[in-house]
């Protein structure tokens, strides 16, 4: 049911202090096992959250899930695998976590919106995105686990053409794939890169912020929806009155924000967002279809003027099982590449530009970057034959009979 089987436990805990929502909290009981213990639960809530997050961090997890009359679940390199030495949560132990994660006005939209997303740092551990939901009648709980450090593109594994990005002054940039593939990380490094770099003031526009970003030589203002604004409309409305020179979206999930972020690319603005796009020609794609009919032309126009570059990803497990690797696509839009953006009859052909393409003007197909890392045995092949875009072309390279 869960992928591996496994039973997992965790290391001794240590001393831990929350934000500012609650009192620090100190332990010092080495038994992993009863730090996830049903008496854990009803009597120090707190510490079993952060105990079952240090746990999932030391197995290299990047999520967890909690529901009712279930044990813990983490994903460990794209498995579900469950605690087994944990006690199931009762209805009662849920309402207690819950309480502890959120704050005073995040339980009230919980308890109207039947949802919720926020974040949470932990002391000495990092932070946690959180979002709590309602699921047969009860509340259920997935927790995303946000590394505390920011990587750099290299340590990502993406190519280095990424460091490019960094230089530019306006312009469109998306991050798009699958949930959980990365995309806000990519973000952040990238983000990052500018804010090591350039005096910038840089404004992020999230729900729920995730990583922390330290001024360097910009200047930062992150704000979380919820808390710094009411609404992400509310927030990006703003923006452009805050003397931005970069603004980070960290979800394009409507018609709105994808105009706000092609009109302030338009007005000389850097705008990075995130995007849930298989490939590049289906960010184009998505993106387009957003808006009525009527109106597509003119949206494609203005893709075609203001985007400069779609940075796909898939995570792959690697060959010898110890976690996974970064395979990507890099689409720097060149001009043959805005042509095609034009023609609703020839986005198709973006496609097959990426896939003909070996690095050349910064374009980087994802089964360009798969056929490198089954070749530098990084992954097997039957793994490359099954993330890549074309099975079967990925099928004839792997095994010799083509090139």
């Amino acid at each position: 049911m869960f992928g591996k089987s496994q039973s997992l436990t965790g290391s001794p805990n240590n001393t831990i202090t929350r934000d500012a929502r609650n009192a620090s909290t100190t332990t010092t009981n080495d038994d992993t096992q009863s730090a996830l213990s049903r008496e854990d639960i009803n009597h120090d809530r707190l510490r079993f959250v952060e105990n079952l997050v240090r746990i999932a961090v030391d197995k290299g997890g990047s999520d967890i899930h909690l529901r009712v009359g279930c044990a813990p679940v983490i994903r460990i390199d794209g498995d579900l695998v469950p605690i087994e030495s944990s006690s199931t949560i009762s209805v009662g132990e849920m309402e207690g976590i819950v309480s502890v994660m959120l704050r005073e006005n995040e339980r009230r939209m919980l308890d109207e919106n039947r949802q919720i997303d926020t974040s949470l740092g932990l002391a000495s551990i990092g932070r946690i995105r959180i979002n709590v939901f309602f699921q047969r009648g009860t509340m259920a709980v997935a927790i995303r686990i946000i590394k505390t450090s920011i990587p750099t593109p290299e340590e990502l594994g993406l190519p280095e053409v990424v460091y490019k990005l960094a230089r530019l002054r306006s312009g469109l940039v998306l991050s798009t794939g699958a949930t959980g593939s990365g995309k806000s990380t990519t973000l952040a490094s990238l983000l990052n890169e500018i804010n090591k770099r350039y005096p910038k003031h840089i404004i992020t526009i999230e729900d729920p912020i995730e990583f922390l970003f330290r001024d360097v030589k910009s200047i930062v203002a992150q704000r979380e929806i919820g808390i710094d604004a009411v609404t992400f409309s509310d927030a990006m409305a703003a923006a452009l009155r805050e003397d931005p020179d970069v603004i980070m979206l960290s979800d394009m999930r409507d018609y709105q924000s994808m105009e706000f972020a092609m009109n302030a690319a338009e007005t000389g603005h850097l705008v990075l967002g995130t995007l849930h796009a298989p490939t590049a020609p289906d960010a184009i794609n998505r993106i387009v279809g957003s808006f009525p009919a009527e109106a597509q032309n003119t949206i494609r126009t203005k893709l075609s003027q203001n985007l400069k570059a779609v940075l796909g990803q898939r995570l792959l497990p690697l060959k010898d099982s110890s976690g996974r690797v970064l395979a990507s696509e890099v689409m720097i839009v060149t001009p043959r590449i805005q042509e095609l953006i034009l023609d609703p009859e020839k986005v198709g052909e973006i496609a097959d530009l990426m896939r003909k393409s070996k690095s050349v003007d910064g374009v980087v197909s994802f089964d360009h970057n798969i056929f490198e890392l089954y070749c530098n045995q990084r992954i097997s092949e039957e793994v490359a034959i099954r993330y890549s875009t074309s099975p079967n072309d990925m099928g004839l390279k792997v095994r010799g009979f083509a090139n």
